[in-house]
């Protein structure tokens, strides 16, 4: 995987970083409410990052997220599961229960049970990006 600029997207309610780095390893960064604002951009430019023919190491982290509607959560579920055979691994990220739930609810439609690991705690996640980046 050649290594890419990060992509950014900054809305009102809303910020959400897209991090690709040279180990197949790609970081999805999201803080505030994801209700939309960004459309299918966001999705678009994860499709341009991982493809199947290298897959990648997923890591979501959404320790600042404070809500995602319904209709995000069923988006961002649809295109991890169109994309499954491009994700060698998820690791998400949950800052609450009801992003926890949400994560659930996700791993569960787009039938990453194998693959989607679910943390709450960030040292968790913080220690499993940096072994995965090392490791690579």
């Amino acid at each position: 995987m050649i290594a890419l600029p990060e992509i950014r997207y900054d809305g009102v309610h809303c910020t959400l970083l897209i991090q690709p780095h040279r180990a197949r390893v790609v970081v999805l960064r999201i803080s505030g409410s994801d209700i939309g604002e960004f459309g299918d951009a966001p999705m678009k430019a994860m499709s341009g990052v991982v493809t199947a023919a290298e897959p990648v190491d997923l890591f979501i982290d959404a320790r600042d997220v404070r809500g995602a509607s319904i209709e995000v959560s069923g988006e961002w579920a649809a295109w991890l599961s169109a994309n499954r055979a491009a994700l060698e691994s998820v690791t998400m990220l949950t800052g609450s229960r009801f992003i926890q739930m949400t994560a659930e609810f996700v791993r569960r439609f787009a039938s990453l049970e194998g693959i989607m690991r679910i943390c709450t705690e960030p040292a968790v996640f913080d220690y499993a990006l940096a072994e995965r980046l090392r490791a690579r």
